[in-house]
């Protein structure tokens, strides 16, 4: 299946009825399992109840950022995922259904902004992690201007949100959780000022998303303390 038609199959299976069922599914299943696992302890949860367009943006630590961000904003969160995950049928059609669309990681990082922009401009939120593939530790480094830059040109806000402890709960190469806690915090968003943003009003947001970034990271680690 090509690309494109591989990105519209996956469009088709997060419209249906059952797309949603298949979210709802999948936050009970993490509610009676990682949850159980990990002590989570989260602050701000309100937040991710923003209205869209708003991209929820998490630091990335582990395979488990993503549902227990989902599972606690209680909503689907669209995301852009790696293009190899769709061709296993199965996972390709759970991840469908949690609203994901695939992106061939070796393409035009305006293909990205391209389908990001889309899915907020149809009225939906959007998750991004800003350091993009999954980190280590609990440094924020580097962003670069790529979530401001979707922020802006779609007038989104962007919820930044720390989580400690998925590390140690499902490192890289772990198939299961392990018992441990968690900590997860919310912080209020980051909204966009009107009209157009030059480029050193974006590297302002970027900096002031790493700033809240690690400002969440380092609650996070508190809570789980």
């Amino acid at each position: 299946m090509a690309e494109n038609e591989l990105a519209e199959w996956a469009k088709g299976i997060a419209a249906k009825p059952y797309g949603e069922r298949i979210y709802t599914i999948t936050r009970v299943l993490t509610e009676q399992t990682v949850f159980r696992i990990c002590s989570i302890r989260a602050e701000g949860v309100e937040h991710l109840a923003t209205a869209p367009p708003v991209i929820v943006a998490p630091v990335h630590r582990s395979n488990l950022d993503s549902l227990i961000v989902g599972t606690l904003g209680r909503r689907r969160l669209p995301t852009l995922a790696k293009e190899s995950l769709f061709k296993v049928k199965p996972v390709g059609w759970w991840i469908a259904g949690l609203g994901a669309i695939p992106l061939d990681r070796d393409a035009a990082d305006r293909e990205a902004t391209s389908a990001a922009r889309e899915i907020l401009d149809s009225g939906k939120p959007l998750m991004v992690f800003p350091e993009g593939t999954r980190q280590t530790g609990d440094t924020i480094g580097e962003l670069f201007d790529g979530t401001s830059w979707i922020a802006a040109k779609t007038g989104a806000a962007i919820v930044p949100v720390g989580i400690a402890g998925t590390e140690e709960a499902l490192p890289p190469g772990a198939k299961y959780p392990r018992r441990t806690n968690v900590g997860v915090v919310v912080r209020p968003p980051i909204e966009m000022p009107e009209g157009r943003v030059p480029r050193s009003g974006l590297t302002k947001i970027t900096d002031q998303l790493r700033s809240e970034l690690q400002f969440a990271m380092d609650r996070a680690n508190e809570l789980r303390a």
